[in-house]
């Protein structure tokens, strides 16, 4: 089982690198590669009841480019967060780590599919099923994400996750993502 798990997420394939530079860091809290930074950055909800109310995150710039703060089956993560991404991506050091961690097994993988990078290539990735994907104290359950085989690539934090989430705003000069 645990060959089978690691052939098919070693088995080389790239996904929606949209065009970021310099975002080669793992975005896992607490494995510092580089100068990744590990910032508690959620903010309290405000207004927040027990049938919805709103939810605060606040974002991280990092050069050109913001992140947030996910939890991905229990593990803090640092996420960029690309609205060009169709799907959430992570790199196999994330997907490695989580599949150690035993949140993440080899019923989770659900194939291969192409995708198409910002340079036009056409790879073939393979798309697992996470089973909880958290911001603040929202969470959203069985989501599809896709897995980049290559040790350094970003998290990316895309479409398919966003949409789920609902109705959200972006307020730049705050630094804050606001999720009702």
């Amino acid at each position: 089982m645990i060959t089978r798990f690691y052939t098919i997420i070693m088995s080389g394939c790239l996904v929606l690198l949209s065009g970021c530079t310099g975002c080669s860091k793992s975005g896992r809290f607490g494995q510092h590669r580089g100068q990744v930074s590990s910032p508690r950055t959620t903010v309290p909800a405000e207004n927040k009841s027990a049938t919805g109310g709103k939810t605060v995150v606040r974002m991280l710039k990092d050069g050109g480019i913001y992140k947030i703060p996910v939890k991905v089956n229990g593990a803090d993560m640092s996420f960029i967060f690309d609205t060009g991404a169709g799907l959430i991506s992570i790199s196999s050091v994330e997907a490695s780590y989580l599949y150690k961690q035993g949140t993440l097994t080899a019923d989770d993988i659900e194939g291969q599919a192409k995708f198409m990078d910002a340079n036009g290539d056409i790879s073939v990735g393979t798309i697992i099923r996470l089973k909880e994907v958290a911001i603040g104290d929202r969470k959203i359950h069985n989501v599809q994400a896709s897995v980049v085989h290559n040790s350094v690539a970003p998290l990316l934090f895309g479409q398919s996750a966003l949409e789920q989430f609902g109705s959200i705003s972006i307020d730049y000069k705050k630094g804050t993502i606001t999720f009702e």
